[in-house]
Formats: C-alpha cells, structure tokens, sequence
C-alpha cells in the first residue's frame, strides 16, 4: 500500500472525473511486465498514471472512471487470487482486495476485459485514453471500438470521439499536496544520506561502481526499493558526459566524482547531483568551476515562487554562468551579447531544470500558449546548473580541460518562495572538504 491516504486517492480521482466531458469514460491500463533477458524479468514498477489514481501497484490491471455510472464510478480489471501462482510470484488483491483496499465499486478479472469493456463504452460520447503510451492495449482498443461499432445495428452507441487523457491528468499531478511533499521528502533525506555515504567512501584505488554501491546501500536500508533513474558516477573526464552509466573507471587523486542519484519511494522520485574531488580537496581550477556553479544554483533559488515563471530561473542560471566563465578569460566578448548569441552553449547545454514528481521528469507543460508558465504553490521541480569542459575542447587553456561540475537540488515552490528538499547533503566547498576530511581521519 502506498504511503497517500486512500481518501486522497479518491479526491484525485472525482479531481479527474469532474474535468471529463458528461457522457464520458477514461482507460488506464497498468504497466505491462518487461523481460530482461530469456525468463527473466524487470522489477517492477507501476504506471505513474495508474499508480496516481489508485495506489494499486500490480501489473495485468485496467482502471476505468465512469462518471455517473449508477452500478459505481470506479472499476478495475485486476488479476484473480490464484494460490498456485501466488506461491511463486506473491499475493495479489483479487477482485475483493481492490474493492476492500483501495475502494474500487467494482471489479473483475482481468481474463473478463474483452467480454466487458466494451459494454462500459457501449453509449459513452467520448473516451478518455493516453493513446501510444501502450502501443498493444492500443491494438485492444480499437479492436473494442471496432467491436461495438459493428453492433450498431443492435443498438449500440459507439463512441464518437477518442480524447487525450493527458492534459487533464498532468496538469494535477503537477501540484502536488503536502502528503505527496511529505513522500517526496523521504525520498531526498534517503538520498542525502547516500550521497554523504559515497563522499565519505571516495578515495584513489577504487572504481566508480564502488560508490554506485555505497549509493545502493544505503537506498535499501532506507527502505527504497528502486533507484529513481540510473545513477550516475562519473569521475573525470567521464564527468562532461551528461549521460554517463558505464560507472566503471578507477578513481584518480586530482580527479572531481560527479554523481547524480537518487531513489523513489512509493514511486514518488529524488534527483540530486553533487561534485567533489577523490583526494578531498578541490585544486584552483576545480574551486574556480565549482564556485561558479554554486552560485548560479543558489542565484536560482530566487527565482522560484509563485511571482516567477519557469524560465527565470534558468535564465538566472545563464547569467551567473556565462558573467563567470567570461571572469575566468574561458569567454571572451561582452556578457549580453554572449548570453544573446548562447555563447556558454558549449559549457552549459542543458537546462536549469525539470518537473519533479511520480516521474523523475515529471508530467506537465512548461508553456501555457507559448508563454512560459507562472508558477504555483505545490510545484516540484530540480534545479541543476552546470559547467563541462571536455578534455578535448581546444579553445580552452589544458588546466580547465576535464572538469564537470554540476549542482542539483529538489525545491518546491512556496507561498513565499521554495523550499530546498535536499540541504542535508554538503554542497559548498569548505562543507564537502570537511566531510571527507573526517571520513578519512584514522577510526573514522
């Protein structure tokens, strides 16, 4: 069971149904189960959408709201208990669990879905339906259509249009509520404490993947059974690919580790990124890097708050990088003009940051009518500016080749402001160098 109450669960579903055409119907089918190799599977993980409006986290399951439907608005298709096939794959809910559990008013086996859909569309005007995100429930689909157009001699009503479930769905998970904020915030403290474990673990001689483990580590003995995304720990050069998985190079005295990780709970994700050298302590051109990206992430925490729009933080960003790139000679003309013609492109080229949430890029548009959206109270969203400079870019002096630096934090947008998720973990240069200062002193 996930850690929302399950009233809340029902306010986002009549949230839902209360923004849906009269006469209408909305399909959500589970997650399907994606094989990793031969017989083996991934774990797990839920539909955001589906998880969203239930709870219920099992896979073979369809969730259909049906506003003023007289027999009950909530109907899920979900697996039947099965004590053989639940001694090797674990309890399922059955049709009586999702009812008592997560209060569905109806529910039916899964193996029933072709036989009884199609009557719950029969003499609906519009279908709500996320089409391409299920690439085979959409053959289903229309072949459910289909079905009960070639009933209509019979008296069936099929339905006339097939609407995008996702504008109306995103646009609530985008404001998320204090229970949420709360899950959210469970996942950073249990993040923080994994970034804090692999600073203090880092040293010359080991490999990347060994601080992927003090990252893993302390994810599950926090309870987190997922990482939110693949982890990321690149030292080194390897710290100007943004991308960076391979998590395998050894660890070099002289060299900055950065590391972007972090886990979900109850699928609610944490995204954090810090940077911090093997030795413990940064050399001066590290230092000058670094500076400047901490800056540019706090100068960007101003510009959070229900007075600003999406972009005025990254453009904050822009400024702080672009003014300290020109101060260290790395660019050379005037700094509207190198901001106007995206002359930092080379060195910082992505943006400030994303949407935060069930997904680690989360649901939501960024623009309301090509307009850059103000923001609201409940907002989740990363702030991550950044600097590489990849070992063969030649317009730069050879000192200042190989450094990545890039800072990221977890923020939610207040009455007054945001609110930082993620502070526990060290982010300036003097808390990072006394961390692991510690961490290396003999018994430590």
């Amino acid at each position: 069971m996930s850690s929302i109450s399950i009233s809340e669960y029902a306010q986002r579903r009549q949230q839902l149904m209360q923004s849906m055409t009269p006469n209408s119907i909305a399909i959500l089918p589970a997650a399907a189960v994606s094989t990793r190799n031969s017989s083996v599977e991934y774990p797990y993980r839920q539909d955001s959408d589906f998880f969203y409006l239930s709870g219920f986290a099992e896979p073979e399951a369809v969730l259909v709201l049906i506003p003023n439907r007289e027999q009950g608005e909530f109907v899920v298709f979900c697996r039947e208990r099965n004590p053989e096939r639940e001694l090797w794959e674990g309890l399922r809910a059955g049709q009586a669990g999702v009812m008592a559990d997560y209060q569905a008013d109806d529910a039916f086996a899964i193996s029933e879905l072709d036989e009884i859909l199609p009557k719950l569309m029969d003499g609906r005007e519009r279908v709500y339906y996320s089409i391409g995100n299920h690439p085979e429930f959409d053959q289903q689909m229309f072949t459910w259509l289909k079905t009960i157009r070639s009933q209509a001699r019979a008296g069936a009503q099929p339905p006339t249009e097939l609407a995008m479930l996702d504008p109306l769905l995103h646009e609530a998970r985008l404001h998320k509520s204090p229970a949420e904020i709360a899950t959210m915030q469970q996942a950073a403290d249990i993040s923080c404490r994994a970034h804090i474990r692999a600073m203090q673990a880092a040293q010359q001689g080991l490999f990347e993947y060994h601080l992927e483990a003090e990252l893993d580590y302390e994810f599950r003995k926090g309870g987190a059974r997922l990482p939110a995304y693949s982890s990321i720990v690149a030292s080194g050069k390897n710290a100007c690919i943004l991308h960076y998985t391979e998590n395998n190079a050894p660890l070099h005295n002289g060299d900055l580790v950065l590391i972007d990780a972090g886990c979900e709970i109850d699928c609610y994700a944490s995204d954090i990124t810090r940077t911090f050298p093997v030795s413990g302590r940064f050399s001066p051109e590290q230092k000058a890097i670094y500076n400047i990206v901490l800056q540019a992430n706090l100068e960007a925490m101003n510009y959070i708050s229900p007075q600003h729009c999406w972009n005025d933080a990254h453009d904050a960003t822009v400024r702080v990088i672009t003014a300290g790139l020109l101060e260290l000679g790395l660019l050379q003309g005037e700094l509207e003009e190198l901001i106007a013609t995206d002359a930092y492109r080379p060195f910082y080229m992505h943006r400030a940051g994303h949407w935060l949430g069930l997904d680690v890029h989360d649901v939501g548009e960024y623009k309301i009518n090509g307009t850059w959206r103000k923001l609201a109270v409940g907002m989740t969203m990363t702030v991550e500016p950044g600097i590489y400079i990849a070992v063969d870019n030649l317009t730069v002096p050879e000192q200042w080749r190989g450094i990545g630096v890039r800072i990221e934090d977890d923020v939610v947008v207040t009455e007054n402001g945001c609110r930082v998720l993620t502070n526990a973990v060290p982010k300036t240069i003097d808390e990072i160098e006394a961390l692991m200062a510690a961490a290396q002193q003999p018994g430590a």
